[in-house]
């Protein structure tokens, strides 16, 4: 798949980004070493779990970036020496992590494989849809049919959704796909198809209108999924996105 104008304007950003997000500069990214810094809350950056971060890293693909509580730093610099860095988020490096983690009571958390757009996928629905702004999100809090479109069970002030789109059949809810404002401009976009409505392409033509609304709207949409979710990934590819980043951190145990 090609990547455009759009992919790399999108990674120029996303750099920009993970520098809020791990404390550290844009070009880190692209340095061939593996980098350790300590960790920081940084006004502007995502957040997805509570508090101060004990350890979050990511990769785009080459080297990695690690941002850490400081009694992690000598461990960690001594793991990642001469280590490539994607080689940090498989089995082996996550054993090793664990390990460690354990000590102060953390573990790590699943990977969370990011995707950018790349593509304009021009979409039409072949069924009725319906636009929902914030107001019209709000009825469907606590609904446990689209526990990714939208935040569940209630509205999450620190990443507040702000759009999303509905497929309907008559008066019944087929599917939805919401974004939500992970920060200043970047839109997370989750989907949910009801089980009755599946395997008719529902969800990647409602992920890929909404993209497609979030890139006129001036924002950076992005999609994120589980490393074996295929259906998942699949959507993303059809939609016009491409892999982009791996990130994940570390959880209380």
């Amino acid at each position: 798949m090609g990547t455009g104008p759009i992919f790399e304007t999108s990674m120029e950003k996303l750099r920009q980004q993970l520098a809020i997000d791990l404390n550290c500069a844009p070009a880190d990214f692209m340095a061939k070493e593996n980098l350790v810094t300590p960790s920081k809350l940084i006004a502007g950056r995502r957040s997805y779990s509570p508090g101060q971060p004990f350890l979050q890293m990511a990769t785009l693909g080459g080297n990695a970036v690690l941002m850490a509580d400081e009694r992690l730093h000598g461990f960690l610099r001594r793991m990642v020496r001469n280590v490539e860095g994607h080689r940090l988020f498989e089995m082996e490096g996550f054993s090793r992590l664990n390990e460690e983690l354990k000590k102060y009571g953390y573990r790590m958390a699943p990977t969370h494989h990011m995707y950018l757009p790349c593509l304009d996928v021009p979409m039409e629905a072949p069924f009725p849809v319906a636009w929902l702004s914030e107001d019209g999100i709000r009825p469907f809090y606590g609904d446990a049919r689209f526990p990714n479109a939208i935040a569940y069970p209630a509205p999450c002030p620190v990443r507040p959704d702000r759009i999303a789109v509905a497929a309907m059949d008559g008066d019944a809810v087929m599917g939805m796909a919401g974004c939500s404002e992970d920060a200043p401009h970047w839109q997370q976009i989750g989907i949910d198809v009801l089980p009755a409505y599946r395997s008719r392409g529902i969800g990647s033509c409602l992920v890929t209108m909404l993209k497609n609304r979030i890139v006129r709207m001036g924002d950076i949409p992005f999609y994120g999924t589980d490393s074996a979710n295929l259906h998942s990934q699949n959507i993303a590819l059809n939609s016009g996105f491409r892999p982009a980043w791996v990130e994940t951190e570390a959880v209380k145990c």
